[in-house]
């Protein structure tokens, strides 16, 4: 089975991807294969709200937003990573959910399958749980199943990354909590 990882950072090598590294091995240590896409090699655009998706019609804006399409369909489960930009996720990260839309528009292509959230900031109360409620809340609507870490509500973290012990455990925990749970629903198939 695939757990997509997608890091919302426009940085390259910076704490989310750290992060989402992380989680993405213990998955892998779990026996799922995993698959990343990350905001600081892509470039997508902003839905423009044009209507092609609401007629089954393929977005109408050209750039890397398909790589994004085609791994989210073929994903069992995802763990969708975030900075903290102003108490949110950040810009490029919105972009991507938005553009989720046909998904939603064409018959829940993304409903039952599991995600889990990752999100880091400067200070340890640093907006982190207003961020991971935007991508629940994008989880939510598309009908995905949520997990946190079986404590709060998913992996939090404050940078730098690789020093904060507790918001690495987060992360461990909800991914280990996200593998249980596809394999728990791959038993009952």
């Amino acid at each position: 089975m695939i757990i997509l990882g997608i890091s919302g950072s426009p940085k390259k090598n910076g704490n989310t991807e750290f992060l989402l590294n992380e989680a993405l091995k213990v998955a892998s240590e779990m026996g799922f294969r995993p698959k990343k896409l990350l905001c600081s090699e892509s470039k997508v655009g902003f839905c423009i709200d044009c209507g092609d998706c609401a007629k089954g019609k393929p977005c109408s804006i050209d750039d890397d937003m398909d790589k994004y399409y085609e791994s989210m369909l073929e994903a069992d489960g995802f763990i969708v990573a975030s900075p903290v930009y102003f108490g949110s996720i950040t810009a490029q990260l919105k972009a991507i959910f938005d553009r989720t839309l046909p998904f939603r528009r064409q018959g829940l292509k993304l409903k039952d399958k599991v995600g889990c959230g990752i999100t880091v900031g400067g200070a340890r109360n640093g907006g982190q749980e207003k961020a991971m409620e935007t991508i629940h809340a994008w989880m939510h609507i598309h009908g995905i199943i949520v997990v946190g870490d079986n404590n709060h509500f998913g992996g939090i973290a404050v940078r730098p990354a690789s020093e904060d012990r507790i918001g690495r455990n987060t992360v461990v925990a909800s991914t280990s909590k996200l593998c249980d749970l596809l394999e728990n629903l791959k038993d009952k198939k």
